[in-house]
């Protein structure tokens, strides 16, 4: 993975996933908008996964460097 594709999806993964869950959550309970919790749910798995995903990537490079 480059260094410019580990700093996007680390982007999406610290702030873009986070701020549209809590965006949807907010705007569901004002709006009535549908399947309020199942959004988030999702959202929110696919930002723990893709969380785990560059903590492994990060992990391999750091021990990369190292030369281990």
């Amino acid at each position: 993975m480059t260094n410019k594709t580990y700093d996007i999806l680390k982007y999406i993964a610290q702030i873009v996933l986070p701020a549209i869950g809590t965006l949807y959550f907010a705007l569901a309970g004002i709006w009535h908008l549908p399947y309020s919790e199942e959004v988030v749910g999702t959202v929110t798995a696919v930002d723990t996964f893709l969380g785990a995903l560059l903590m492994l990537s990060s992990a391999n490079y750091k021990k990369n460097e190292k030369g281990e």
